[in-house]
């Protein structure tokens, strides 16, 4: 699964090679230790030290400042979001040290009213009362102590605490999307959702409450149950074997398995230790990118098209998503709707070595598809 290139933070028993936070950081900012404009490394000075960060951003770092003057036409109309992306970069520890996501409302409206990120913020009401607490806590202060950097006013820390939270909910609101879509209600019976290609960043840290945010959105529903696939699943509680009947009603039960899905689907569902999917939902797979399709993606997708499962499928930038529904089209899928992402997540990230590109979004936008598009055969008339 593609991901954009940051230092994805380690489970528990990883982070127990670091001495402490401070260190831990420290290491994470050397990943980022390259100037954007020559591209050379520390260890090419005879001085490490020459490299410099932008002190707007606190994000790039430059080796002179004749590099950092011949970037700044095409840095300065990126800085700004750079310097969001630094902070996010510190923040998002808090998911991980369980201050983040701050607790949810049950949803006042029915489904179909919640267009967009707009309308959940309206339902949730005033979140002071529960970021304030998380802004003011020991964490968050250890976070800046370690950090390396000097601590953002609370209106920037507030408005990180969001954004970091929205890449959260943005994944069970995705899947909620794709039912939308394909006219699937949890109240009428049981789902099974089986989400492709989960790598770190959906199961790292991963809790059995992940997507408990579809438990507000459709209380009483008949069950829902997520299984995770993907070859870069990290263990965790969420690792049990997935249901073979429905689920307990009104909760969402989580699973992983470690592997490809198309090998899954032979091991596991095929000789009925699973239950079917009714929808299968793949988050920024990047199969656009793949250099090895033929051995990773492709089966994938052919078994979800012969099989007809009704899929969504999201990508970090409308480029990718066009470049990605090339693909399908010459697979010959059905495809039933693409577009933005009216719950993208609103975290920018930096893709690639350099940072001085233009950001993406997790699940920015989404492509559905079901089958084999049907095509008519005209037969030719015989002349007279």
């Amino acid at each position: 699964m593609t991901e954009p290139v940051r230092a994805a933070p380690e489970t528990q028993a990883k982070s127990l090679a670091f001495r402490s936070q401070k260190e831990m950081f420290e290491k994470m900012e050397e990943s980022f230790k390259v100037c954007v404009c020559c591209e050379k490394r520390p260890d090419q000075f005879s001085n490490p030290q020459s490299l410099k960060r932008c002190s707007r951003c606190l994000n790039v770092y430059y080796c002179c400042q004749e590099c950092q003057k011949n970037d700044w036409p095409k840095h300065k109309k990126l800085c700004p979001k750079l310097r969001l992306a630094a902070i996010d970069r510190v923040v998002e520890w808090l998911v991980f040290k369980r201050d983040l996501p701050f607790p949810t409302e049950k949803w006042s409206k029915p489904q179909s009213e919640v267009k967009g990120w707009d309308d959940w913020l309206a339902m949730q009401g005033d979140l002071s009362t529960r970021l304030n607490p998380i802004l003011t806590g020991t964490n968050m202060k250890d976070l800046w102590t370690n950090a390396g950097r000097p601590r953002p006013d609370d209106e920037d820390l507030k408005q990180s605490l969001w954004r970091v939270s929205s890449e959260f909910f943005s994944r069970p609101l995705t899947i909620a999307w794709g039912m939308r879509v394909f006219g699937l209600n949890p109240h009428s019976k049981p789902l099974t959702i089986h989400l492709v290609g989960a790598g770190q960043t959906e199961t790292l840290g991963a809790r059995l409450t992940d997507y408990d945010e579809l438990n507000k959105m459709f209380p009483g529903h008949q069950g829902i149950e997520v299984v995770m696939v993907g070859p870069e699943v990290v263990d965790g509680p969420i690792m049990r074997p997935p249901l073979r009947a429905f689920g307990p009603r009104q909760r969402v039960f989580i699973s992983a398995y470690k592997g490809l899905y198309h090998v899954f689907w032979e091991e596991v569902v095929e000789k009925e230790e699973a239950a079917k999917p009714d929808l299968v939902v793949g988050f920024n797979p990047g199969f656009d990118a793949s250099q090895g399709l033929d051995e990773g993606w492709l089966p994938t997708l052919l078994l979800l098209r012969d099989y007809e499962i009704p899929s969504i499928f999201t990508a970090l930038s409308e480029t990718e998503m066009t470049y990605s529904l090339q693909i399908l089209l010459e697979l010959e899928m059905d495809m039933k709707g693409s577009g933005a992402n009216p719950f993208a997540s609103l975290k920018p990230e930096a893709v690639g070595l350099c940072a001085n590109k233009l950001l993406v979004y997790c699940n920015s936008h989404y492509f559905c598809f079901q089958g084999l598009l049907e095509t008519v055969e005209f037969e030719e008339q015989e002349e007279a």
